[in-house]
């Protein structure tokens, strides 16, 4: 479903696994002008963002990753006092992005959505607070930039399960991996039910 064309950049909502329209998940698509020369784009514009997400989005850092074929980020959030919102871009390589909605009184309560970013087709995803996020790593090498308007905190710091069983989330529709190469800390975090016991969630 597109939302709203602004010159330079489109917009359009990201869908859940069961097809549900995700109105606070949007997807920036830039107008790419191409010559002979290479290409330019207008990646980042605030009062454009501000005008399509209805808030003062004011961004305090910029992180990069770089990630070899098969890892696997997430999933991750933060809590109360201190969230953080994300707009994501892969400017390397292909990843499979995904977020899960962990917004208890929202009717997508628990459903996944995911969307393939690159750095050809160059599309940004708004996440905002209340989704946990993650990502798979498609291509050899991927680099993945993200802005956020929260500065990381680790008291606050979370993450669930990458292969929760009852989020079921199909990371592997597009490739023929079978296991992810994780960090520790992805390794061994939460289950969806045993952060919701916690009250680890929105």
């Amino acid at each position: 479903m597109k939302l709203k064309s602004i010159r330079e950049m489109d917009f359009c909502y990201l869908k859940t696994n069961k097809g549900i329209i995700l109105k606070d998940l949007i997807i920036c698509e830039p107008n790419v002008i191409d010559d002979d020369r290479g290409y330019f784009m207008e990646s980042w514009n605030q009062k454009k963002f501000n005008d399509i997400t209805g808030q003062n989005i004011n961004f305090c850092q910029d992180n990069h990753s770089r990630s070899f074929y098969g890892v696997l980020r997430g999933l991750h959030y933060q809590l109360n006092p201190f969230p953080q919102e994300k707009l994501v871009r892969c400017t390397k390589g292909y990843i499979f992005d995904v977020v899960v909605d962990i917004r208890r009184n929202s009717p997508t309560y628990g459903d996944w959505g995911g969307i393939k970013l690159s750095e050809k087709n160059k599309k940004q995803l708004w996440i905002p607070k209340g989704f946990a996020h993650g990502f798979l790593t498609l291509s050899e090498i991927a680099e993945v930039q993200y802005k956020t308007n929260s500065f990381w905190n680790k008291k606050y710091e979370r993450s669930i399960r990458w292969d929760d069983e009852d989020l079921r989330i199909d990371w592997f529709m597009e490739t023929d991996l079978k296991k992810p190469i994780l960090s520790d800390k992805d390794a061994s975090a939460a289950n969806f039910k045993e952060a919701e016991k916690r009250g680890d969630i929105f």
